[in-house]
């Protein structure tokens, strides 16, 4: 129903429930012929006559009644669906599908949602937790974090923290090979590399105006974070790795920092992106507020040594 098909068949409405074209024009806030206008138009789309005409008031036909009565409650229901909406968006309430990155998600996200959940309590979360490439609209999600460059112009994005990677290597394995004082001594060193890391085979370091590409000698190759972490404990070699990822073992001591001036160039940043900036639902309002808030300093950056 378009713009004039809903005028006519209010007119026709407020017509039927004042008796005549007069007292609908002062409901509607419209000329009297104006009314009568649009209910002969409304009669001549649809073939049939709904009101006689007298000089005296409108009678409605036993079509006409019909008609009114359908419409009247389909419109009711056009306003409760209505009402229903805004007030949902009103309210923090509801389902949130939200696309999570699997490691990140669970390290950093995952223990601070009960707290989400206990403060709205109407708000359902569903949460996928994968290192896949979701689309957001396509997919029905309400946001997702990702990590690295954002290729998606559609998507409305708010940057959480920075995502530094860094070298970093077990006190043994160093202990028995040498410490490397520059990035092309990685070449003389096993290296735990993880192929999806933007630049792969090569490891690009920047400090200062200075850069440095290395074709490293790869020891151990896998798409899986923990597993490169686990290896590098265990003193297999020398790997690249985001912060947040390997706080506890910096913290301990099992893993150590080397190369601390050279920064590898692909770091890029953690954002917090959605679909669109205009008509937002409440509960990815507040959700969206609540994680900017957790990520306002990078509790990693607080807890590292």
């Amino acid at each position: 129903m378009d713009g004039s098909e809903l005028d006519e068949v209010q007119a026709f409405l407020a017509a039927f429930d004042k008796g005549s074209f007069t007292a609908a024009s002062s409901v509607l806030n419209r000329d009297a012929s104006i009314i009568s206008r649009r209910v002969s138009a409304l009669e001549a789309r649809l073939g049939i006559r709904l009101l006689e005409r007298t000089t005296r008031r409108l009678a409605p036909t036993e079509a006409g009644t019909r008609y009114y009565q359908r419409m009247r409650a389909a419109l009711s229901l056009m306003d409760e669906a209505s009402a229903e909406v805004t007030q949902n968006n009103q309210i923090a309430s509801g389902l949130l599908r939200i696309a999570l990155p699997a490691t990140f998600g669970q390290r950093w996200i995952s223990p601070r949602l009960p707290e989400f959940m206990a403060t709205w309590p109407q708000i359902t979360i569903d949460a996928e937790f994968s290192d896949r490439y979701v689309d957001l609209v396509h997919e029905r999600f309400d946001l997702a974090v990702r990590i690295g460059d954002l290729a998606d112009s559609r998507l409305v994005a708010r940057r959480l923290s920075s995502n530094e990677r860094i070298l970093v290597a077990a006190p043994a394995y160093l202990s028995r090979y040498g410490t490397p004082e520059t990035p092309e001594q990685l070449t003389e060193h096993a290296c735990l590399v993880n192929p999806r890391i933007e630049g792969y085979p090569d490891w690009r370091f920047r400090t200062g105006n200075k850069t440095a590409t290395v074709r490293v000698n790869e020891r151990l190759i896998a798409n899986d974070s923990t597993t490169l972490v686990a290896a590098g404990v265990a003193g297999m070699g020398v790997m690249i790795s985001a912060r947040w990822l390997i706080l506890d073992e910096l913290n301990s001591g099992k893993l150590v920092r080397i190369l601390n001036d050279w920064q590898f160039e692909y770091s890029g940043d953690i954002h917090l992106v959605r679909p669109s900036a205009r008509y937002t639902p409440q509960k990815t309002r507040v959700f969206s507020d609540w994680l900017i808030e957790q990520f306002t300093t990078s509790p990693w950056d607080n807890n590292t040594r």
